[in-house]
């Protein structure tokens, strides 16, 4: 059992930092830096991913929160638009961020001229450190809260109950695959490798661990990250198809 800790904000002096919105900085920064360290190892230019994360991140931010909005918490948004600003309150939705940053780095590296293929695979081998490091975050402020449960991996809340943490354990998932991404980059990794990994496996994991939620809208038995996620698996099978027929 895992005690309950709590952390939503820092003071330092005068400042107030949001533990959360730290934990996702140093996420996308530890995700951007994977990712041009990989692109550098491919023969492609390093500087681009960085230049290309900043945009990403946009693009993700905005995507995720108008996600969180239509499909999430609909009926609080219509009662009072002048919340779908408020981000300082929580409310993004994760495959709203992918969807996001997955249309703005297509089009950026598309702009540009750039091989996108390649420069998305290099930027999704930093994804799961960067998830791993992000959901930290969702931890200690404890947002997304699960069913009751003996798992060794409950966490004890205050009223005393146990409970799946889907914050921690989706912490865990993005370090399991980071270290597999890491052992991955030592050997001559084909294109599109890391996108169908991370696909495969994030779609799968958030269709089984959703079940664990409570909190989140449900559309016929199912949340929207349900959803997706089949999308996602499905993306990366036409994906892995795609790299079986290049090769033949």
């Amino acid at each position: 059992m895992i005690p309950f800790i709590a952390l939503k904000s820092l003071s330092l002096g005068p400042l107030t930092i949001q533990v959360w919105g730290l934990m996702v900085a140093l996420g996308i920064l530890a995700g951007a830096w994977v990712g041009a360290r990989e692109a550098r190892k491919r023969g492609l230019d390093g500087n681009v991913v960085w230049d290309a994360a900043a945009w990403v991140t946009v693009g993700a931010m905005v995507v995720a929160r108008l996600f969180h909005v239509a499909f999430y918490d609909p009926a609080t948004y219509l009662a009072d638009p002048a919340q779908i600003i408020a981000v300082w309150k929580g409310g993004m939705s994760m495959f709203g961020g992918l969807v996001g940053a997955t249309i703005v780095g297509i089009g950026y590296f598309k702009i540009k001229k750039f091989p996108v293929l390649a420069y998305i695979d290099a930027m999704m081998s930093g994804l799961p450190l960067g998830i791993g490091i992000g959901r930290i975050g969702c931890f200690l402020i404890h947002d997304h809260p699960g069913t009751l449960t003996h798992f060794v991996l409950g966490v004890k809340y205050p009223d005393g109950s146990v409970r799946h943490d889907l914050g921690l354990y989706e912490s865990i998932y993005g370090f399991a695959l980071a270290i597999v991404f890491y052992a991955m980059s030592r050997k001559n990794v084909r294109p599109a490798t890391y996108s169908v990994v991370f696909l495969a496996t994030y779609g799968i994991f958030r269709f089984i661990t959703d079940f664990l939620r409570i909190v989140d809208a449900r559309y016929l038995g199912l949340t929207p990250a349900q959803y997706l996620s089949v999308a996602m698996i499905f993306g990366a099978w036409l994906l892995w198809r795609k790299k079986l027929s290049a090769r033949k």
